[in-house]
């Protein structure tokens, strides 16, 4: 049922967003995916929170840009400090949400607001009304797709945090920080310097690989990523094609749409690593194909070309950024003392 849900809630965003016009409409598809992959049942706290961390981010980036864009220096700062409260909310579960759409949406929304033709404040507004329809998208999934009475949560178990030395998980923490802090930094003066309009999906693909928040997680993220990013070009690329001259027909555009979603919304239920896949791989898929494509006027072939052009670039750079930065964390940051932890350890055994 749960596979269901994800493929009834995808389709019913794809149709909103098509009925009603919306330029951003791959977001009433991706947010339901995501929220219908993490819960089993429907959970109304969860959504909200969601909601609140997008209009908080909305509100603040808005507000930085629109008294400090002309002091470069001072909204560096600003932004800086922002995404470093960010990042530490990441290291609390508890919190971990709030901070990384605080990281990913205001990234996003600081490399928009650097055009003079974007409008941030509609944007901002699109991203909440997309919130609110996540919330209808969802109650509607789990309505019709309920899960059946009895069977158990295929909701991955919270595991109780290893006892480890306070001075170790001290430093793993602040290395956690300062790596996710630095990257996204890094990525914020590149889109702001460079003309990089178009690369959008690259932009969020930086901050995407930095869910794990270690060194070897990231590296495991960054691969799933440009496999996800792959097959999604490729089934986009087989949607536009299998269309061919009948792409202007709304009705066949969703339904051979919503066909290529199946399989991705069914790897949402397949366990962590394909779930991440999915998501790359619906990203891929449905960027292009509700933002580029405009029947009648242009095709999606460039624009998906380059979407995995630019990610698999942005993805590569990033990842030897993080190695440089992890390598100089190694050589710098005290090493504590593992051996007096051991000898402790072994003596309260005996």
């Amino acid at each position: 049922m749960k596979a269901l849900r994800i493929w009834f809630g995808c389709s019913l965003g794809l149709a909103i967003s098509m009925v009603l016009g919306w330029d951003f409409g791959f977001l009433t598809i991706l947010m339901p995916l995501f929220v219908l992959g993490k819960i089993d049942h429907f959970h109304l706290p969860a959504m909200i929170m969601i909601f609140a961390a997008a209009v908080w981010t909305s509100l603040q980036i808005t507000l930085l840009w629109e008294f400090f864009n002309i002091y470069p220096v001072i909204l560096f700062i600003l932004v800086g400090v922002a995404f470093l409260i960010n990042s530490i909310a990441m290291t609390n579960q508890k919190t971990f949400l709030i901070g990384y759409m605080g990281l990913l949406l205001g990234s996003i929304l600081l490399n928009f607001s650097s055009y003079t033709f974007m409008d941030i404040e509609e944007l901002s507004i699109t991203i909440i009304v997309a919130c609110i329809a996540n919330i209808v998208i969802c109650s509607i999934a789990h309505w019709l797709f309920p899960e059946p009475e009895g069977k158990p949560s295929t909701e991955e178990p919270k595991q109780a945090a290893p006892e480890s030395d306070s001075a170790i998980s001290r430093i793993e923490g602040m290395t956690q920080v300062a790596m996710v802090w630095s990257i996204a930094m890094f990525a914020f003066v590149v889109f702001q310097v460079f003309d990089l309009y178009d690369s959008a999906a690259a932009n969020a693909s930086i901050l995407i690989i930095l869910a794990p928040m270690t060194c070897i997680g990231i590296l495991q993220m960054a691969k799933i990523r440009i496999i996800g990013t792959a097959l999604g070009c490729v089934a986009g690329l087989a949607v536009q094609l299998t269309l061919g001259l009948w792409f202007e027909n709304p009705f066949l555009y969703w339904l051979l749409f919503t066909i290529a979603m199946g399989p991705f919304c069914y790897w949402q239920t397949q366990g962590i690593a394909k779930a991440a896949l999915s998501l790359s791989a619906m990203a891929a898929l449905c960027v292009p194909l509700t933002s580029a494509l405009a029947p009648g006027e242009s095709d999606a072939v460039f624009s998906i070309l380059y979407r995995f052009s630019s990610i698999f670039i942005a993805v590569i750079l990033s990842v030897l950024v993080m190695l440089c930065i992890q390598y100089v964390f190694d050589r710098t940051l005290p090493k504590p003392n593992i051996s007096k932890r051991t000898h402790n350890v072994g003596s309260n055994q005996s």
